[in-house]
């Protein structure tokens, strides 16, 4: 879904049309869609050049990874 939202907003670029807002795609990449947007981004050379955007979608691909990690880990009583 994050990548045919990416592909959207690409092709709504090329015809002039209004686009999809950057704060709206990194909503879509956040539940856990990064490998979407990530292939996105090379695929299609879509946002590639913003350093800005290429940031936040590293910071939310970042904290998934966190989130998967701590999920993965195997539940240890405490104390």
């Amino acid at each position: 879904m994050c990548f045919s939202l990416f592909a959207l907003d690409k092709r709504k670029a090329r015809l002039g049309q209004r686009r999809i807002s950057e704060k709206t795609l990194h909503l879509a990449t956040l539940p856990g869609a990064a490998p979407g947007a990530w292939a996105a981004i090379f695929l299609l050379h879509h946002k590639n050049r913003k350093a800005a955007f290429w940031s936040i979608t590293l910071l939310l691909t970042l904290l998934q990874g966190a989130v998967v990690y701590v999920i993965m880990q195997p539940h240890r009583a405490l104390g």
